[in-house]
This record gives C-alpha cells, structure tokens and sequence, in this order.
C-alpha cells in the first residue's frame, strides 16, 4: 500500500491538531510543513515528527514527495493558497468555509477542474461516525420527517484585537468559523430552504459577534440556528421527528455521542473516536486519491457550493461585509 505523504500549510491551533491524528492513521506520513516563519515550521515539524520543514508556502508545494497538502490558514487565503497547490499539481484539503464567499469557491473549484487534481473542503464533522450514524438514522425514515432542526455553537473568546476571530481582515467573525457547523447540520439533514432569516450583532469593526438564523422549508418545517464568538452555548443538535427525537449531545460538531427518544425509550449511544477525529477525513481523501478521484464522494463540490451559497445569504442578510 503507498503511503501517502502530507503537507501542511500554515502552523496555527488546528494544524497541530490534525498532525496528530495524521501520525495516527495508518498509510499517512507527515512529510512537510510550511509557514511562513522558519522558526514556525522548524518548532512544528519537531513536535509531530515531520520530515522537512518549508519557511514558504512556495518551498512546500515545491516538494515533489509531498502528494495532498492540508491548509490551515486563516480564511481569507483560502482561495490563493489553494492556487498555489493546484498550480504545482497537489491535492488539496482546504479548512472551512473553503473561501470567503461564492465566487472565490467556484473559481477554486473551476481550477480543481481543469488542473484535474483533487480539490476537498474539510468539513470534518461529515466524516465523523457519530455523524453519518445520524444521517443515516434520520435518511432511513424510520422515526418519520423531520419536524424541526435546533443546532447552536457559541464560544466565548474574550475581546481582543489581534485575535483572528475579531480581525475582519483575516475573515473574523462568528458566521464564517463557527456559524457555518449549525448550517452544515441544517444543510445535510434538510437540503436547501425555501427562505432565510438572520440578525446579529455586529461588533464596531463590523464582525459579527453572535447571531440567529432562521431557515424555512417546505411544510413550514423550520432550522432554528445560532453561532457566537461572545456567548459560550450548548453546542448541541436537537432534531424533531414525527416518530422520535435526536439530540447531537455537545459538541455536536466533535466527536460525540447521540442520544435517540423513540417509543417513550432514551438511548444514549457511544462512539469511540481515533485521536481528535480527523482521522475519518484523512482516510477519505486517501481512499480518494487511491482511486484516482479529483472530487470527494461525500463533501462534493455540489455540497460546498450549497454550504457557501447558505453563508452568503446569511452574511447578506446580517450587513457582514469583507473586503
């Protein structure tokens, strides 16, 4: 079996994070990393057993040992660093939201295209087994429709300028890094909504701090949403059934387990998780490349256009603008 070697762009909290669970997977190598700080690249590659460490973006993409490139920087380089790799003929997994808005994901993923080369948003949640175990109990029927759908994800991240969350420049904001999980819950258990709903509050700096969301679907079935960067929440998905009641105990977006009412019967079931659960995307995307796949089977263009159509309308909604 070929082992397959990773690159990581950019050392912030997430990256190391997804380090760890590379060492633990099997057919996963850790091959380089890139900043664009020596000392970064140097410090990060001694604390997960890299091979090589890149003080470029440019040097790492450069390698031609490295075969799929995870990137982990902020938002608002999505779209540039993803050319980046593709030009050089590198696979991608991208950190969510995959870009700023729409036009920027349908131009990364027109390039995917015509450069035939395997482009992957990494919505982590979709892969993770407590996740598709959810999925498929709703999907199957068997508790009836969906009467309504509750997801919330609310940190509470003390003010701070220099934080990324609260610099607009690098895409801050609740919406886009924490907002996007309840949509995401919202988008694979009911499809696309009829309308939306959403206010917020925006910080002076025009960030938004929280905000509630609203999505309508046919038979008046509704998704009560609320993301937040100032309000520490629950974090949980409650999901109403004709037949039952599913609740995606915290944090629902992370490795979790499920607790299923059905027939006046609580259920609580457990799902043991490798390392942080990055895993399941690791494997994916490996499984993908095997095949000689350029798009992933389950986080599909189709699926990422939905999600950042979804942030778009929301973020139109609210009056949260980026350069």
């Amino acid at each position: 079996m070929h082992n397959t070697n990773w690159g990581i762009l950019g050392c912030g909290h997430i990256a190391h994070k997804f380090a760890e669970d590379i060492l633990a997977t099997e057919g996963a190598t850790l091959y380089a990393v890139g900043s664009r700080s020596l000392e970064k690249a140097k410090d990060f590659k001694q604390q997960h057993q890299a091979h090589k460490a890149y003080a470029s973006y440019e040097e790492l993409v450069k390698d031609p040992a490295v075969d799929i490139i995870y990137i982990a920087t902020p938002h608002t380089y999505h779209k540039e660093v993803t050319f980046l790799c593709l030009e050089h003929s590198k696979a991608v997994l991208c950190e969510k939201p995959f870009a700023m808005n729409r036009k920027e994901v349908e131009a990364m993923i027109a390039f995917a295209k015509a450069e035939k080369t395997f482009l992957m948003e990494a919505l982590w949640t979709y892969f993770i087994p407590h996740y598709q175990f959810v999925l498929q109990t709703v999907h199957s029927g068997e508790l009836g429709a969906i009467q309504s759908v509750k997801a919330d994800f609310g940190i509470d991240v003390p003010k701070d300028p220099t934080h990324r969350l609260y610099n607009k420049k690098l895409g801050g904001g609740g919406l886009l890094d924490v907002g996007i999980y309840p949509l995401f819950a919202a988008m694979t258990l009911l499809g696309t909504p009829e309308a939306i709903a959403a206010k917020a509050t925006l910080d002076t700096n025009g960030i938004d701090l929280n905000c509630d969301m609203e999505l309508t679907y046919p038979n008046q079935v509704k998704a009560h949403l609320f993301s937040a960067i100032d309000t520490q929440t629950d974090t949980t998905c409650h999901i109403e059934l004709e037949k039952g009641t599913i609740r995606i105990n915290s944090r629902f977006h992370d490795p979790t387990n499920v607790t299923i009412t059905k027939n006046g019967i609580t259920e609580t079931i457990d799902f043991p998780v490798t390392v942080h659960g990055y895993h399941y995307e690791i494997v994916h995307c490996q499984e993908m490349l095997a095949k000689g796949r350029t798009e992933s089977n389950i986080m599909t263009f189709e699926k990422s256009m939905e999600l950042i159509t979804l942030l778009d309308n929301v973020r139109e909604k609210i009056g949260l603008r980026y350069e």
